[in-house]
């Protein structure tokens, strides 16, 4: 079963881009990654799904619902958490929660209590008085304490320390297990590596590809800094190249050996060779390339 469909769904703000033609699907009980810089169209995208904003053209639907004619039945169903957790100042940790559960008609209290203990929270103190960390955590209770079919996730680990970043995707697959639906934007290309099974990728508005994250995942480039050195190694394969006075930095996707090779005979200080960005990977490896699977 298709738990989110879209079909040529766009947005304009005016004549700015939001996305355009987008055509994805999310199945049931899938943990589905929807990845890409700073701008490309996530929140967007979810904002759209979520009918907080209108689609210029398009439609798309939601439990095989339209998301605009059976908005309110699929909102009370889906868990949401946006980039950005706000929530009225004044109020109490417990109160916000509280009023969650009530938006959604349901007597949430065990499951919020399980949830906070579980995530170390502290429920009576201001929303004023929480760091960014903790106000993700009163995001998170908000989002997981109805026990929805559906959760959307956009960014939802930015602020979290590594442990409860570790207690949040352990969160998320026992849900999955109990037949929950994840939709979980992110541009940390590591969450979507170990956490998804299938991948969305979007730039500048338009998917440019999507597949199972292995595929996706499956390039030998990666990105080299020499330092000591502005001299670029005599190589074919490389790619965004970058040179400062005591430095040069580029994206390679060679024989390793071929680029040892050519680096021994430089006067290097030190090298690091790490996974390229993800921003790198999509100007430089999927560029024009449109996958639908």
């Amino acid at each position: 079963m298709k738990i989110i469909e879209t079909k040529n769904l766009t947005k304009y703000y005016g004549k700015a881009r939001g996305i355009i033609d987008l055509n994805l699907d999310v199945a049931q009980s899938e943990i589905f990654g929807f990845i890409g810089p700073n701008g490309a169209g996530k929140s967007t995208t979810i904002r759209t799904l979520l009918g907080l904003i209108s689609p210029t053209s398009g439609n798309a639907s939601i439990f095989g619902k339209d998301i605009l004619k059976d908005k309110t039945e699929i909102l009370s169903n889906i868990g949401y958490m946006p980039s950005e957790a706000m929530f009225y100042n004044n109020m109490r940790v417990h109160e916000v929660i509280r009023l969650s559960a009530d938006l959604h008609k349901k007597d949430c209290r065990k499951n919020a209590a399980q949830l906070c203990k579980r995530f170390d929270l502290d429920t009576k103190k201001k929303v004023n008085e929480l760091s960014l960390g903790n106000r993700k955590k009163v995001s998170i209770v908000c989002a997981f304490q109805h026990q929805p079919d559906l959760y959307i996730l956009d960014e939802p680990t930015s602020g979290l320390d590594p442990l409860m970043q570790k207690a949040f995707f352990e969160l998320i697959h026992e849900r999955q297990q109990q037949g929950g639906t994840v939709f979980l934007s992110s541009h940390v290309l590591s969450e979507i590596q170990r956490h998804c099974q299938r991948a969305a990728i979007i730039r500048e508005g338009r998917l440019i590809a999507c597949d199972l994250v292995e595929n996706l995942s499956n390039t030998k480039a990666r990105q080299v800094v020499l330092h000591g050195v502005n001299t670029v190694p005599a190589l074919s394969d490389l790619k965004n190249i970058e040179t400062s006075t005591n430095s040069v930095s580029f994206l390679f996707q060679g024989n390793m050996k071929d680029l040892i090779s050519e680096i021994d005979k430089l006067p290097i200080t030190d090298m690091t060779i790490t996974e390229p960005e993800l921003e790198e990977i999509f100007m430089h490896f999927y560029e024009g390339e449109v996958t639908s699977k």
